[in-house]
């Protein structure tokens, strides 16, 4: 089964995938010292819950975003009684090579980190160097939660799709806090007018670019949501806090999956836009004390299939069986999107994500990894699996209290 997106004709066929070598960490939640190598076509690690499969493959993403997957705070990932945890991993792409390190010392919390021996300037500037995805169980979350957990998922996979979503990202924070901060003290409208200013010069650029990215992507979701249920598709669709612009005549052709940027015009539409509606809430912010539109408040909608509730949320009205498809496509969508800026193929994560599936579901989702995708998987299970990834090719291993046994 070929993926149903139309990365496959963007990427060429002799691209090389990122592939995790040899792995090294230090006092890292349950893993006191531990080195090991991973083979090219990736591996089966089998353990029992509490042995550290998780924590594993939170290791390895931490070395792509430099955070936890699961939200934990850095202080929370040093193992009990220690002070420093120290993570190090060697990639290859074909030919070449890729070190990345980082390290975080509880006391002061002070965290560094290394791209190939050196210092980075800033964290930012090492985000996303190799390419990864995860999948876990809690990805049901995204779709059956609050707004806040769709955003975050937008903001991490167009922080490593997009380059410049990130700083436009932090520019925003910055200057939405310093707002809040001025509508609270009620200082004077020409104080909050000039936060304002920087806040809709960064918002719009998240919004077009969020706009964008969900326009380009809705199909292959809608595909894979099919692929997997076996059923009637599913649509993605971005609802800002704000009236989008119209569309404009001279509007650029269709959005294509290697080009992420809007166009100029789209963005300059949207800082219109923003600008607008944050004059017309001003008195709403005042008696508030906080701003009140703007990506802060956006929504990624994901709806039902046809039928029976017809264009519902899947959050509000989604069975547990379409919540976890959603939730599957959706990553199979980021790894998609990674994959066409990139220009080579993820290494995919996958920590126990077939649990909560039927079989007929899990059997599906094994055909998507191995139809038209090569990457390096590391799969993680509590037993054996009866569906084997990569026609059998992967190793199987044992792991128990934080230590793996190939």
């Amino acid at each position: 089964m070929n993926s149903p997106g139309a990365v496959e004709t963007l990427v060429a066929p002799e691209a090389k995938s990122a592939c995790l070598g040899r792995l090294e960490l230090s006092q890292f939640r349950n893993f006191a010292e531990f080195t090991c190598e991973f083979p090219p076509d990736g591996v089966a690690i089998i353990g029992p819950n509490g042995s550290g499969k998780t924590n594993l493959l939170e290791a390895i993403y931490y070395l792509e975003i430099f955070r936890s997957f699961r939200g934990s705070r850095d202080a929370e990932l040093v193992r009990f009684g220690e002070d420093v945890f120290r993570l190090e991993a060697t990639f290859s792409f074909g030919s070449e090579q890729l070190q990345l390190a980082a390290a975080f010392q509880r006391r002061g919390s002070r965290k560094k980190v290394e791209v190939n021996g050196l210092a980075a300037d800033s964290i930012s500037e090492a985000i996303g160097r190799f390419g990864a995805v995860v999948f876990s169980l809690g990805d049901v979350e995204i779709v059956r939660n609050a707004p806040e957990f769709r955003r975050r998922f937008l903001d991490i996979a167009l922080s490593l799709a997009a380059p410049g979503y990130l700083e436009a990202l932090r520019r925003y924070r910055v200057a939405l806090a310093q707002r809040n901060e001025a509508l609270r003290r009620q200082d004077p409208a020409d104080v909050v007018d000039a936060w304002s200013e920087r806040l809709v010069e960064a918002g719009s650029e998240i919004m077009a670019v969020r706009e964008r990215w969900v326009a380009t992507w809705a199909e292959a979701f809608d595909g894979y949501y099919r692929a997997i249920s076996g059923e009637g598709g599913s649509r993605m669709r971005y609802r800002p806090s704000i009236d989008a612009p119209a569309e404009r005549d001279e509007e650029e052709e269709a959005p294509k999956p290697d080009d992420p940027f809007p166009s100029a015009d789209r963005i300059a539409g949207w800082s219109e836009r923003f600008g607008m509606e944050l004059a017309a809430s001003a008195d709403r912010e005042r008696r508030r004390g906080v701003t009140v539109v703007g990506p802060h408040r956006d929504d990624l909608q994901l709806l039902s299939p046809p039928g029976e509730a017809d264009g519902q949320e899947l959050r509000r009205y989604g069975s547990g069986g379409q919540q976890r498809t959603a939730a599957i496509a959706l990553r199979l969508v980021e790894a998609d999107s990674l994959w066409a800026r990139q220009g080579r193929e993820p290494l995919y994560l996958l920590d126990d994500v077939l649990a909560e599936l039927d079989d007929d579901r899990s059997e599906r989702v094994v055909e998507l990894l191995d139809g038209g995708r090569s990457g390096q998987v590391i799969f993680t299970a509590p037993k054996r699996l009866d569906l084997p990834l990569r026609d059998g090719r992967m190793s199987e291993w044992e792991i128990r209290n934080g230590q793996l046994n190939p």
